[in-house]
């Protein structure tokens, strides 16, 4: 662990969309040689105050490089990306995302009756539920990539949402079965068909 890691403390996210959710298993990873992670992808809504985690990453930089920008590295990435860079569902332009990762499984809980309980099963924690996520900003330097991420340490769910991901609702997938069932077949439309 890196020295602007152990320096930086935990941060509670603003409200934030869960998007492509590995918080029970991690994700396989891309590349052969890399190790498997677990993520969320956090969508948050346009004009979210993101205030306390970008002057967390800034520290970050600051203390992996120097105060001095122009000793800091060219093309350093950021961890706050436009939504819009991505086609995908739920996804809004000029809206930012954060991915959130781990080597170590996160926590995730809920809050029940002013409580709060580990999520066991993996459909009530899903990609289109609201969350707030405690993460932790750290620098990084590795293969001529340089920048700044947050390390995923727990996520709560505090409200549902539309799932996300393109799958429609049983309701619509069925809806012309439901009203084919409901319309009359004229008396011997499909007689013969099979004689």
């Amino acid at each position: 662990m890196s020295t602007a890691q152990q320096k930086q403390p935990d941060i509670l996210t603003p409200r934030a969309r869960a998007s492509y959710v590995y918080v029970f298993r991690p994700q396989k990873p891309m590349q052969v040689g890399q190790e498997a992670k677990y993520s969320v992808v956090l969508l948050f809504d346009p004009g979210a105050d993101l205030t306390a985690m970008k002057a967390a990453a800034g520290q970050c930089v600051i203390e992996k490089w120097g105060p001095d920008k122009d000793k800091w590295p060219k093309n350093l990435k950021s961890p706050f990306r436009d939504q819009g860079e991505k086609e995908a569902d739920g996804y809004v332009k000029g809206a930012i995302f954060v991915t959130a990762t781990s080597k170590l499984k996160p926590g995730c809980v809920k809050r029940v009756n002013g409580e709060l309980h580990d999520i066991i099963e993996e459909k009530d924690f899903y990609s289109g539920c609201y969350c707030v996520a405690s993460v932790r900003p750290f620098a990084y330097d590795a293969n001529g990539n340089r920048g700044v991420s947050f390390g995923l340490q727990h996520v709560m769910k505090i409200a549902d949402g539309e799932p996300l991901g393109g799958r429609t609702k049983p309701t619509d997938a069925f809806k012309s079965v439901l009203d084919e069932a409901d319309a009359t077949a004229p008396a011997g439309a499909t007689a013969g068909i099979f004689d």
